[in-house]
């Protein structure tokens, strides 16, 4: 299937929908705290979602169970929201999320830890959402593909952390997930060429230990196999005429 291309209209659509999920990730970055339930959490984002005139788009996708995928410390991604899931000081915990405005999509993903976490975990968080940045340099017309992906694995690489393989980014629009994969490995070609009206999803999901992971029996949740916490940093951004990336789900 070939990559959208978006026209100035449709990204401006897309403006709007990734504005709307930076505020929903404000919102519960704001709420975050020892001793609430991940099910809460999934309801305050609803809420702000709905709040806000959009549609959840994580709900009901491909029979997920919940508006927000909430992953604690050695889960990746996926994790649903349950009642008997307290935070508590120490974890940290991936939000990723999206929704559905005016028929376009916006994603991203976010990281936090509930209180006072280990220096360890914070390097883990802070190098995760740096390695978004440094595969953001490239992501500019003219360029491939794969030069974004080249670039997060080397930054990530001198840090030794594992690189989940088995989740990729994404392009997006109408849908949730469109053409192209975005892997957070090196590949050993280029590519497609990056055109502007692009619209992306580079999300590096990292590990503490080895990159291998597993799934629960619920059928969602992946899990680090060797039990090390892991990281996930997601932003939807768009390929511009002017050379530099649009980053659509930061305020």
């Amino acid at each position: 299937m070939p990559i959208s291309v978006k026209t100035d209209e449709e990204l401006d659509l897309m403006r709007q929908a990734g504005y709307m999920l930076a505020q929903v990730h404000e919102k519960l970055h704001e709420v975050l705290r020892p001793g609430m339930s991940t099910l809460e959490i999934d309801q305050i984002g609803e809420e702000e979602i709905r709040r806000l005139g959009g549609i959840p788009n994580c709900k009901g996708y491909e029979g997920y169970p919940a508006s927000v995928c909430i992953s604690v410390n050695d889960e990746v991604v996926h994790g649903i929201p349950k009642a008997e899931t307290i935070l508590k000081e120490g974890d940290i915990v991936s939000l990723d999320t999206g929704l559905t405005y005016k028929g376009f999509n916006s994603d991203a993903a976010r990281t936090w830890g509930i209180g006072h976490i280990s220096s360890e975990a914070e390097k883990l968080i802070e190098v995760t959402k740096q390695s978004f940045f440094e595969g953001i340099k490239y992501a500019k017309a003219g360029n491939h593909l794969y030069d974004i992906s080249r670039a997060i694995d080397k930054y990530v690489t001198s840090y030794g952390y594992g690189i989940v393989r088995e989740l990729t980014g994404h392009g997006i629009g109408r849908s949730l997930h469109e053409e192209p994969l975005i892997p957070n490995y090196r590949k050993l070609t280029r590519g497609v060429l990056l055109k502007p009206g692009m619209t992306l999803c580079i999300e590096p999901m990292l590990t503490m230990g080895k990159r291998q992971v597993a799934i629960l029996d619920d059928d969602w949740t992946i899990v680090t196999a060797d039990g090390s916490v892991s990281a996930h940093y997601e932003n939807t951004i768009a390929i511009t005429p002017n050379g530099e990336p649009e980053i659509l789900t930061i305020i």
